[in-house]
This record gives structure tokens, sequence and C-alpha cells, in this order.
């Protein structure tokens, strides 16, 4: 049996997923990794304890498999910036996390530069962003500009780790996603490099998302493996998905929720409150995708359990939610870094509105699943908007489809199916998918097309459309009073 390992690489932890050609159970290893809070706002990782993870999840996999796979692809958190020096390996300063705020005064300073922004990158000016990062670690001195310098997202430190020090790259859909990248020049933009004086020759070569990026080469897991496919976590579960034709669209629930659609080979002119993004490029043809980013989904439920300590771990919060007939009017509004698509306010903070004397946990439980939904909803109402698309379906991914109620929910509020897929770790899929066809196991993105089946489809309650209209308007004013632009 001839297998791809997927190495996907999320917020908070490595999974190594050996995927078989032959319909045979994969196999899977998981390692977390810490999460550090040293400021308010401030989110960083160990960089070496990524790569740590990578191996040992790697040699835990391997070590089950008859003979090394055939390829290795990579799929990672984006956004998330590493410096590391190319002459030693040696990690500069804590990782960067997409969910860090510390560049949020910096980009209200660049407010003037976002027309130049949106236009060159397709993004908005935010610390969600790898770019003020980057110029957050040379300005404080936490850097030097010198010519070992590497700054990369996470796919290009493991990348440049399995390779043994050979490879210094990144595909296009995670460039798109640095505020560093021409989305339609295919080029890493002067413009704005110079704006933040970020030095060019420390970012790394831009590639195709499949095609040999380089061989393993580190000891302790086989050498000469192929690394043939690297795609951003959110592109890879919309790759995953099938996603490959313009108007088809996922929404992955994870520890944030991001809703892509695929928008085809022309990059789309820029609209308030979503993002233009590069889902892939394969054989230099580049694919668009409008994308919704909201940072906090599943870290509500977290939340519950490790901040109010009102459920024990994430799975109960389904039996709560549904041991009351509705949230009694109480609405969570979940801006615990901010708000993402389609407000885009980083100084929003979260609101619960609507407590009474009669309010309880399981209350507080079943609205914060609904924020889930509505979250979604105002973000596929705004493609829907911008594109002139009418969604058919949704496709869900992520571990919160798990939960039958959201699900269920997610379809009466946006009256569309909600499908889910027979394998939920799309974005691992993905990542093979990618390797498999950069080393010719399939020849076009049609055979892989064959691999994807529905498993479940909630259908929308048309007798539900009123009340779910006129909770998405309590839920729209409830935003409206906790954001701090207009």
């Amino acid at each position: 049996m001839a297998f791809i390992v997927a190495i996907d690489a999320g917020t908070t932890g490595v999974r190594a997923r050996a995927i078989s050609l032959d319909g045979a159970p994969s196999l899977t290893s998981y390692k977390e990794f810490t999460q550090y809070f040293p400021q308010p706002g401030w989110v960083e990782h160990d960089a070496e304890e990524i790569w740590s993870a990578v191996l040992s999840t790697l040699r835990e996999v391997f070590s089950q498999l008859s003979e090394p796979p055939i390829a290795l692809g990579i799929t990672n958190q984006r956004e998330t910036l590493v410096a590391w020096n190319r002459a030693s390996d040696e990690v500069l300063a804590p990782a960067i996390v997409w969910q860090d705020r510390r560049t949020a005064d910096r980009c209200q300073q660049l407010a003037n530069e976002l027309p130049t922004v949106r236009r060159i990158t397709g993004l908005v000016l935010d610390p969600y962003f790898t770019g003020t990062k980057a110029e957050w670690l040379l300005r404080n001195g936490v850097v030097e500009p010198t010519a070992q310098l590497a700054l990369g997202t996470i796919d290009s430190w493991i990348l440049w780790r399995l390779s043994g020090g050979t490879a210094f790259a990144t595909d296009e859909s995670n460039a798109s996603r640095t505020m560093l990248y021409d989305i339609q020049k295919h080029a890493w933009s002067e413009e704005i490099c110079s704006l933040l004086s970020i030095p060019m020759n420390a970012l790394p070569e831009v590639r195709n998302s499949s095609g040999i990026f380089a061989s393993t080469n580190v000891e302790g897991i086989p050498r000469g493996i192929p690394i043939s496919g690297i795609a951003g976590d959110q592109q890879s579960a919309l790759f995953g998905q099938a996603c490959f034709a313009a108007g088809t669209a996922k929404n992955t629930y994870g520890t944030g929720s991001f809703v892509l659609m695929n928008v085809g080979t022309t990059c789309p002119s820029v609209v308030d409150g979503l993002l233009n993004t590069v889902a892939w490029r394969i054989n230099d043809v580049t694919t668009y995708a409008v994308e919704g980013s909201i940072f906090v989904t599943g870290a509500a439920v977290q939340w519950l359990r490790d901040g109010l300590h009102i459920i024990e771990n994430a799975k109960e919060v389904e039996a709560l939610a549904l041991s009351v007939s509705d949230s009694a009017g109480v609405v969570m509004v979940p801006a615990l870094t901010g708000l993402g698509s389609p407000w885009w306010d980083p100084y929003a903070r979260g609101g619960v509105f609507g407590i009474s004397r009669g309010t309880n946990r399981a209350h507080l439980a079943r609205a914060t699943l609904e924020s889930v939904a509505f979250q979604t909803r105002d973000v596929i109402e705004a493609m829907t908007q911008a594109t002139g698309i009418t969604l058919t379906e949704l496709r869900a991914d992520g571990g919160a489809t798990d939960n039958a109620f959201l699900m269920q929910f997610q379809a009466d509020q946006l009256q569309v199916p909600v499908v889910l897929p027979i394998d939920r770790e799309t974005t691992a899929c993905g990542a093979a998918y990618l390797a498999g066809l950069g080393i010719g196991v399939w020849s076009t993105i049609d055979e892989i097309a064959t691999h994807w089946a529905s498993n479940a489809t909630y259908l929308p309650n048309i007798e539900n459309q009123s009340s779910a209209n006129a909770a998405h308007a309590q839920w729209l004013n409830a935003v409206q009073r906790i954001r701090t632009t207009q």
C-alpha cells in the first residue's frame, strides 16, 4: 500500500496523517504544543517546540508504515511569523501567532495606506497578517536585518528543517497571507516591503502549491522523501473539500472559522469586509478565493471551559445547549481578539447581552454556539453581495461539525444545505492531494474530485426562517454595540 503523509501544523498542535491511496484506514499522530500569552493581546509559540512536534508525530506515523511514504505535504496555521538564522537554524524570537494583536496601533497609524494594501495584497490593514509582525521584530531590535535572517511562515520553517536547510521557500497561498505579496504580479511587493522596512532577501522563494519543493534530509526519519505540496490550512481545506469550481465554498470550524469561496483564475475587485486571497497555484496558474476570517468560534467554547469553567470538556456544550429550548434572549458576541470579517475591528471586545435573573449556563452555552452560525451567516451574505453568486450549499469541516445542533442551526440561518464530507480532516486531505498531484499520482484535479464524498447533509427548516431572521437581527444589534468603528 502506498501512503502520502500530510503534516498539519495547526494553531494548538501538529497532526501527521498517513493517507492511503488504496482506501486503507489512515494513520494519525497528534501532539499539542504550548500557547504563550506574555501580555494582553500577545499570543506566541515556540518554533522549536513546533518542530519537535512535527518530528515526533512523523516518527510515530512512520513507525506504523511498512515502507516510507511516497510524498509529504505540509499545511499550516497561516500568518504566524517565525524568525530564524539560516546559518545556524537558531530561532531568533518567539513565533508571533496570527491571533496576536500587538501591532493594532501600528495598523491604525498606517490607515492612509489601506487603499495601496488592498490593491496590491487583497488584504486589509490588521495585526492578523504577517507583515506588521515582521516590522515589529525589526523596529524593536528583536532581530537584525542580516544576510542570514529568515522571516517565514510556519510552512517555510518546517520545510527548512525537513530539508536540512536546503529549501527556503513557501507557496503562493501562504505568501498571499503575509500582507507583503502582490497577488496579481505573483511576487513580493517592493512597495509594501519598503513601507514596512522589510528586507526582501529575508523572505522565502514563492513557488507553486503543488510540485517538489525539496526532499527530506533530517536525522530520525527516512531521507529522500519528496515534499511536494504546501498550502495554508484554509486553502488546503478548500482543496480537500474539492471546491474546484468557481462559486463553491467551504467553512472550517476550528479555533476560528474561515469561509472561502473559489472565484476562479481572475482576481476579483476588492470588497469591504472580505479578503481576496490566493487559493492555490498549480502549473503556474493561480486560482483565487474570497475569504471571510472569523477569529473566535471554537475558541469561544474553549473560553467556556477554561475561562468560566461552566463545562469540563468541549463535547459537553451541545448537550448543555440542548437542555434549553432557546437562549432566552441571551446573545454572546465572542470578539475576544477583535472582530474579523466582515467588520474588521481589532479593538472590539466580546460582550454578552440580554442577561436576566433567569439566565443560566445553558443559555450562555447555546448563545455561544449560535454566535458561530451568526458570524458565518454575516460572511456568506457579504460574499453573496460582493460576487453576485448565490450559495447553493456550504461544505463544512473541522471539529465543530460533530455538533449536530450547530450544523442544523447553521443550515437554518443560511437557508441552504450544510454538507459534511466522509473524511472530516479535509485540511490534511488537501495537503496530501497537492503532494500527490505534485509527484504525478493524479494528473488532474478532476481525478482528485472523485475522492470526495458526502457523509451527512443538514437541510434547512423553511418553517424556521422567520425565527432565524429575528435571532440574527438581535445578533446584529449586539455586534453594533461592541464595535469601536462604524
